[in-house]
Protein backbone atom coordinates (compact mmCIF):
# COMPACT_ATOMS: atom_id res chain seq x y z
CA UNK A 1 0.00 0.00 0.00
CA UNK A 2 1.17 3.49 -0.98
CA UNK A 3 1.27 6.26 1.13
CA UNK A 4 0.47 9.93 0.15
CA UNK A 5 4.10 10.31 0.91
CA UNK A 6 5.04 7.57 -1.84
CA UNK A 7 2.66 9.00 -4.22
CA UNK A 8 3.94 12.65 -3.83
CA UNK A 9 7.33 11.29 -4.47
CA UNK A 10 6.58 9.30 -7.08
CA UNK A 11 4.73 11.92 -8.83
CA UNK A 12 8.26 14.31 -8.59
CA UNK A 13 9.93 12.21 -9.68
CA UNK A 14 8.23 11.16 -12.97
CA UNK A 15 7.13 15.00 -13.65
CA UNK A 16 10.89 15.50 -13.49
CA UNK A 17 12.16 12.72 -15.34
CA UNK A 18 9.60 13.35 -18.14
CA UNK A 19 10.40 16.93 -18.66
CA UNK A 20 14.36 16.91 -18.02
CA UNK A 21 14.45 14.32 -20.73
CA UNK A 22 12.47 17.25 -22.76
CA UNK A 23 14.70 20.03 -22.55
CA UNK A 24 18.28 19.30 -22.13
CA UNK A 25 19.77 22.53 -22.76
CA UNK A 26 20.75 24.89 -20.19
CA UNK A 27 18.88 27.70 -19.12
CA UNK A 28 19.40 30.85 -21.35
CA UNK A 29 21.06 32.76 -18.53
CA UNK A 30 22.89 29.97 -17.43
CA UNK A 31 26.23 31.91 -18.79
CA UNK A 32 28.64 28.57 -16.88
CA UNK A 33 30.50 31.40 -14.34
CA UNK A 34 28.74 33.08 -11.49
CA UNK A 35 29.71 36.33 -12.81
CA UNK A 36 28.00 36.13 -15.93
CA UNK A 37 24.77 34.18 -14.18
CA UNK A 38 24.36 36.73 -11.69
CA UNK A 39 24.27 39.76 -13.73
CA UNK A 40 22.29 38.12 -16.59
CA UNK A 41 19.55 37.22 -14.08
CA UNK A 42 19.35 40.65 -12.42
CA UNK A 43 18.42 42.16 -16.34
CA UNK A 44 15.95 39.24 -16.56
CA UNK A 45 13.68 40.87 -14.32
CA UNK A 46 10.74 42.39 -16.26
CA UNK A 47 12.54 41.43 -19.44
CA UNK A 48 12.87 38.15 -21.43
CA UNK A 49 15.75 36.01 -21.23
CA UNK A 50 15.76 36.47 -25.04
CA UNK A 51 16.19 39.76 -24.84
CA UNK A 52 19.10 39.57 -22.15
CA UNK A 53 20.90 37.48 -24.47
CA UNK A 54 20.12 39.80 -27.53
CA UNK A 55 22.29 42.62 -25.61
CA UNK A 56 24.47 40.34 -22.99
CA UNK A 57 27.20 39.97 -25.49
CA UNK A 58 27.99 43.83 -26.32
CA UNK A 59 27.29 44.69 -22.76
CA UNK A 60 30.33 42.39 -21.75
CA UNK A 61 32.52 43.59 -24.45
CA UNK A 62 31.93 46.96 -23.41
CA UNK A 63 32.87 46.14 -19.71
CA UNK A 64 34.83 43.54 -19.49
CA UNK A 65 35.60 43.13 -15.60
CA UNK A 66 33.97 43.98 -12.80
CA UNK A 67 36.39 46.73 -12.44
CA UNK A 68 35.07 48.06 -15.67
CA UNK A 69 31.49 47.97 -14.08
CA UNK A 70 32.33 49.51 -11.02
CA UNK A 71 34.42 52.65 -13.02
CA UNK A 72 32.26 53.34 -15.87
CA UNK A 73 30.21 56.09 -15.71
CA UNK A 74 26.65 54.96 -15.06
CA UNK A 75 25.19 56.80 -18.22
CA UNK A 76 27.58 53.89 -20.46
CA UNK A 77 25.79 51.43 -18.69
CA UNK A 78 22.59 52.80 -18.90
CA UNK A 79 23.48 52.62 -22.94
CA UNK A 80 23.88 49.32 -23.28
CA UNK A 81 21.15 48.23 -21.26
CA UNK A 82 18.48 50.79 -22.73
CA UNK A 83 16.27 48.39 -24.61
CA UNK A 84 15.19 46.67 -21.38
CA UNK A 85 12.82 46.89 -19.20
CA UNK A 86 14.60 49.15 -15.97
CA UNK A 87 17.41 50.00 -17.59
CA UNK A 88 18.57 53.01 -15.02
CA UNK A 89 17.60 50.78 -12.08
CA UNK A 90 19.46 47.53 -13.57
CA UNK A 91 22.87 49.54 -14.09
CA UNK A 92 23.20 51.32 -11.00
CA UNK A 93 22.83 47.85 -9.56
CA UNK A 94 24.98 46.45 -11.45
CA UNK A 95 27.58 49.22 -11.05
CA UNK A 96 27.23 49.06 -7.79
CA UNK A 97 27.17 45.28 -6.98
CA UNK A 98 30.37 45.17 -9.24
CA UNK A 99 32.30 47.68 -6.63
CA UNK A 100 30.88 45.45 -3.29
CA UNK A 101 31.95 42.14 -5.30
CA UNK A 102 35.76 43.69 -5.54
CA UNK A 103 35.60 45.02 -1.95
CA UNK A 104 34.32 42.45 0.19
CA UNK A 105 34.80 39.07 -1.73
CA UNK A 106 37.72 40.02 -3.49
CA UNK A 107 35.77 39.94 -7.36
CA UNK A 108 34.17 36.36 -6.76
CA UNK A 109 30.50 35.82 -6.39
CA UNK A 110 29.44 34.80 -3.20
CA UNK A 111 28.05 30.67 -2.26
CA UNK A 112 25.38 31.68 0.24
CA UNK A 113 21.57 32.99 -0.29
CA UNK A 114 22.47 35.07 2.85
CA UNK A 115 25.61 36.75 0.82
CA UNK A 116 23.83 37.14 -2.54
CA UNK A 117 20.69 38.81 -1.33
CA UNK A 118 22.33 41.98 -0.01
CA UNK A 119 23.90 42.64 -3.28
CA UNK A 120 21.85 45.30 -4.98
CA UNK A 121 19.18 44.14 -7.12
CA UNK A 122 19.51 40.43 -6.15
CA UNK A 123 16.70 38.80 -4.63
CA UNK A 124 16.13 35.42 -3.86
CA UNK A 125 14.92 34.30 -7.41
CA UNK A 126 18.74 35.83 -8.76
CA UNK A 127 20.37 34.36 -5.75
CA UNK A 128 18.87 30.69 -6.64
CA UNK A 129 19.68 30.66 -9.94
CA UNK A 130 23.40 31.99 -9.59
CA UNK A 131 23.58 28.63 -6.82
CA UNK A 132 21.97 25.99 -8.94
CA UNK A 133 23.46 27.22 -12.40
CA UNK A 134 26.87 28.58 -11.27
CA UNK A 135 27.78 26.60 -8.23
CA UNK A 136 25.50 23.63 -8.14
CA UNK A 137 24.36 24.11 -5.11
CA UNK A 138 19.85 23.28 -4.70
CA UNK A 139 18.17 25.84 -4.66
CA UNK A 140 14.49 26.47 -6.34
CA UNK A 141 14.26 30.00 -8.51
CA UNK A 142 10.69 30.78 -8.31
CA UNK A 143 10.20 32.81 -11.43
CA UNK A 144 7.09 33.03 -13.39
CA UNK A 145 6.51 29.75 -14.86
CA UNK A 146 7.87 27.84 -11.27
CA UNK A 147 4.89 29.28 -9.71
CA UNK A 148 2.20 28.79 -11.94
CA UNK A 149 3.31 25.25 -12.65
CA UNK A 150 4.02 24.68 -9.27
CA UNK A 151 0.76 25.79 -8.54
CA UNK A 152 -1.18 23.69 -11.40
CA UNK A 153 0.16 20.37 -10.33
CA UNK A 154 -0.82 21.28 -6.60
CA UNK A 155 2.78 20.82 -5.47
CA UNK A 156 2.26 24.47 -4.04
CA UNK A 157 -0.56 26.61 -2.85
CA UNK A 158 1.47 29.72 -1.77
CA UNK A 159 0.42 33.27 -2.76
CA UNK A 160 3.72 34.63 -3.47
CA UNK A 161 7.17 33.73 -4.57
CA UNK A 162 8.27 33.00 -1.43
CA UNK A 163 5.23 31.44 0.01
CA UNK A 164 5.93 28.81 -2.55
CA UNK A 165 9.49 28.48 -2.77
CA UNK A 166 9.28 27.50 0.88
CA UNK A 167 6.51 24.95 0.23
CA UNK A 168 8.44 23.07 -2.26
CA UNK A 169 11.38 23.36 -0.41
CA UNK A 170 9.53 21.31 2.34
CA UNK A 171 7.91 19.15 0.04
CA UNK A 172 9.86 18.01 -2.78
CA UNK A 173 13.71 16.50 -2.23
CA UNK A 174 16.21 18.02 -2.53
CA UNK A 175 17.91 15.88 -4.94
CA UNK A 176 15.15 17.72 -7.31
CA UNK A 177 15.46 21.36 -6.93
CA UNK A 178 17.90 21.90 -9.57
CA UNK A 179 15.38 20.09 -12.22
CA UNK A 180 12.94 22.29 -11.13
CA UNK A 181 14.14 25.42 -12.33
CA UNK A 182 15.83 23.49 -16.13
CA UNK A 183 12.82 21.75 -16.34
CA UNK A 184 9.49 24.52 -15.31
CA UNK A 185 10.65 27.68 -17.72
CA UNK A 186 10.75 26.34 -21.20
CA UNK A 187 7.87 23.69 -19.98
CA UNK A 188 6.08 26.47 -19.39
CA UNK A 189 6.76 28.65 -22.42
CA UNK A 190 5.84 25.84 -24.76
CA UNK A 191 2.79 24.12 -22.88
CA UNK A 192 1.75 25.55 -19.55
CA UNK A 193 1.37 28.97 -20.71
CA UNK A 194 -0.73 31.91 -18.38
CA UNK A 195 -3.58 31.55 -20.83
CA UNK A 196 -4.77 28.64 -23.20
CA UNK A 197 -2.41 26.07 -21.83
CA UNK A 198 -1.49 23.20 -24.40
CA UNK A 199 -3.00 20.83 -21.76
CA UNK A 200 -4.24 18.63 -24.74
CA UNK A 201 -0.80 17.57 -25.55
CA UNK A 202 0.94 17.91 -22.47
CA UNK A 203 3.30 15.07 -21.75
CA UNK A 204 2.80 15.45 -17.85
CA UNK A 205 -0.68 16.19 -17.84
CA UNK A 206 -1.92 12.41 -16.27
CA UNK A 207 0.14 13.79 -13.24
CA UNK A 208 -1.85 17.49 -13.02
CA UNK A 209 -5.01 18.04 -11.17
CA UNK A 210 -5.38 21.54 -12.64
CA UNK A 211 -9.07 22.15 -12.82
CA UNK A 212 -8.88 23.81 -16.13
CA UNK A 213 -7.81 22.24 -18.26
CA UNK A 214 -7.83 22.81 -21.78
CA UNK A 215 -9.20 19.64 -23.62
CA UNK A 216 -8.80 20.80 -27.62
CA UNK A 217 -6.65 23.14 -29.54
CA UNK A 218 -8.31 26.38 -30.18
CA UNK A 219 -10.17 25.64 -33.57
CA UNK A 220 -8.21 27.48 -35.96
CA UNK A 221 -5.35 25.19 -35.54
CA UNK A 222 -7.80 22.48 -36.35
CA UNK A 223 -7.67 20.48 -39.66
CA UNK A 224 -10.60 19.48 -41.46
Amino acid sequence: MFTRHDLAMRQYKEVLKRLRSRYTDPAMIDFGNAEDTLIATLLSARTTDVQVVKIYPALRKAFPTLTDFANAPLSQIEKKLSTIGLYRQKAKAIKELSRILLERYGGHVPKTMEELVTLPGVGRKTASCVLAYAYNIPAIAVDTHVFRIAKRLGWAKGKDALAVEKELRHSVPEEFWIAINRAFVPFGREYCKPSKPKCYECPVRDYCPYPQKTKTPPSSTLRS
